[in-house]
């Protein structure tokens, strides 16, 4: 018995001792990897803070603040150009009454210093017919009497329109008596017309061509008659 006791207690004691190695051995195998789970769990939480820190940093409040800003582009077309445009002028008919010469946009014109006692009142008779016969497709003759040239108007709006109609039988329009000189007198109408051609009347029945916007396209002499064939071009090229 003596011999049994020993042999026992030391198979009992390599027993405990084998089946307490695994143990320790598995316990420290396990307290590894919660310890690399902690810190990959904590990389992961890290790197998504990391990536959402300019998000939060962007400014996505909407801007409400009105804009006060006036626009300035234009919408339509630029006006026509005013300077030494006849159609944004006025003046007054042979009888005194007001006239805005803007009636004649969109038309074309040929604008005559006229006289009842001049070499070249003949011309009366062709321009009341190239009057006649292009007014249907938008043209006219207009008349502005003149005392300049030789003293050659001295009658007043009665004695004009009577020898005008009885004499030629003018129907195209008429205005008052004019200067077109410059000066402090003269015809802003004339104004308009040195101004675009550079050029004013040295007689009577100089003519000018009006496009059909009221810029002045050309001048033409006294000595230019009404059925010339170079105003007559003219004027059907303005009329296209």
């Amino acid at each position: 018995m003596s011999i049994r006791i020993p042999l026992c207690s030391a198979l009992l004691a390599a027993l405990c001792a084998c089946s307490g190695s695994p143990s320790t051995s598995g316990a420290a195998a396990n307290g590894a990897r919660p310890t690399d789970a902690s810190a990959s769990s904590a990389t992961a939480t890290a790197t998504p803070a990391a990536s959402t820190a300019p998000a939060a940093a962007s400014n996505t409040t909407p801007n409400t603040t009105p804009n006060t800003t006036p626009n300035t582009t234009p919408t339509t077309q630029s006006p026509v150009n005013t300077a030494n445009n006849v159609y944004a002028l006025r003046t007054e008919t042979l009888d005194g009454k007001p006239a805005d010469l803007a009636s004649y946009r969109g038309k074309v014109t040929l604008i005559v210093n006229v006289a009842s006692e001049c070499g070249y009142t003949p011309q009366y008779a062709g321009l009341q017919k190239l009057h006649a016969e292009l007014e249907g497709r938008g043209f006219a003759v207009l008349g502005f009497p003149s005392n300049e040239f030789g003293g050659q108007e001295p009658g007043g709006p009665e004695q004009i329109a009577q020898f005008c109609s009885s004499k030629y039988g003018v129907q195209f329009p008429m205005f008052s008596k004019i200067e077109t000189k410059a000066g402090a007198k003269q015809s802003p109408v004339y104004a308009a017309l040195n101004g675009a051609t550079g050029k004013l009347p040295n007689w009577n029945f100089c003519k000018y061509l009006v496009g059909k916007q009221g810029e002045v396209i050309a001048f033409y002499p006294s000595k230019v008659a009404p059925d010339s064939p170079e105003l007559r071009a003219a004027i059907e090229s303005a009329l296209k």
